[in-house]
């Protein structure tokens, strides 16, 4: 006949999902002699024996198992697996280090809560027949050997329970076995600074919950430093996005303006050039100076010298206006136009020569 058994371990670091979830990858047991307390009192020392829990088996039985808020006093199955899953186990189980891994995942958000506060073991239930077999592993005798061991669910707990479910607890160096010194068994050892000191059990418990406590502490804080560089890098990409498009607006916007500067001096030397003929060069020249020489081809003495901007466009767009309303589109560079186009006889005689010439 199985019997059930539970094995514990910290969770000694997770990875918080985009949904608000938790992922654990954890180990959950590893060969070695244990104790576990019978019903009488007495303790029997059982073997997890590396042919059995990593045998292939006991691998495939860690995969998809339900994640539970501490123990259920039965075994999970379809039929109350919606009232005691708060997760799932994935399907990576593998040995690494000779212990037996796996990752879950937390889905339920009270749970996930208690985890935020310190509620983090992990302890699995298991089935396996309990053989009477005597033998030496590593050193620790055993009466008898764990077998066929079947994993029926992942439990997160507070604290790994004493009787008949001996809590096996992990830390970074080895496991220990929570043993409270019943049937004639030592203290469990707790090391510091390299030396072994024989501790109560619920004082090494405490003392690995704190340790544990300040791991994920120290996790977390490097999360929050990875997530504020992360961010800092996303700042400063999206500041230089920004400059970037208004470089491009501002790029656009002088183009737009050279098309306009482009257009209008186009429109200055077309109006020009029949003013001024095909030998003046237009090149380097100010559009105010090609104003003040059209000008000149009126008015010879004309000096342009402290006249405003505006005062030039208005005589300049006047002169163009009174020359094409009378019917003369160019005077060339020697013109003998003086602005009276009424008593001058020559830009008559000009003008009647240019109509014969087009009759």
């Amino acid at each position: 006949m199985k019997l059930q058994r539970y094995d514990t371990s910290y969770i000694k670091d997770y990875m918080e999902t985009p949904e608000g979830y938790l992922t654990v990858n954890v180990p959950i047991t590893r060969p070695g002699v244990f104790p576990y307390q019978r019903q009488d009192g007495t303790v029997q020392m059982e073997a997890k024996l590396p042919d059995e829990i990593f045998s292939d088996r006991t691998i495939r039985s860690a995969r998809s198992k339900p994640v539970t808020d501490g123990h259920p006093n039965e075994p999970v199955t379809i039929d109350n697996y919606q009232a005691y899953a708060k997760g799932m186990s994935h399907t990576d189980s593998r040995v690494e280090d000779f212990k037996l891994y796996i990752s879950l995942t937390v889905t339920d958000k009270t749970l996930i809560e208690k985890i935020h506060e310190g509620y983090n073991e992990i302890s699995i239930g298991f089935l396996s027949d309990v053989v009477a077999e005597s033998g030496t592993y590593n050193g620790d005798q055993y009466e008898y050997v764990q077998r066929n061991v079947e994993i029926n669910h992942i439990a997160i707990v507070e604290k790994g329970r004493a009787g008949p479910e001996v809590a096996i607890r992990a830390d970074s160096d080895a496991w220990q076995v929570n043993d409270d010194k019943k049937g004639g068994h030592n203290m469990p050892v707790y090391k510091i600074d390299g030396k072994d000191f024989e501790v109560d059990s619920a004082v090494k418990s405490h003392i690995e919950k704190l340790q544990a406590q300040l791991e994920t502490a120290q996790t977390k804080a490097g999360t929050v430093d990875a997530l504020q560089g992360r961010y800092d890098a996303l700042e400063t990409k999206l500041k230089k996005t920004e400059k970037d498009l208004e470089d491009e607006k501002a790029k656009q916007v002088s183009a737009d303006e050279l098309d306009k500067h482009v257009e209008a001096r186009v429109q200055l030397i077309g109006a020009a050039k029949p003013l001024l003929g095909d030998s003046f060069d237009f090149t380097g020249k100010t559009d105010r100076e090609i104003k003040e020489a059209v000008i000149s081809t009126t008015k010879q003495d004309f000096k342009g010298d402290g006249k405003s901007d505006d005062y030039i466009n208005a005589f300049f767009d006047a002169t163009v206006e009174q020359v094409q309303s009378n019917g003369f589109s160019s005077t060339g560079a020697n013109s003998a136009y003086t602005g009276d186009a009424g008593g001058n006889k020559d830009l008559e005689e000009l003008k009647n020569k240019r109509l014969n010439m087009r009759s």
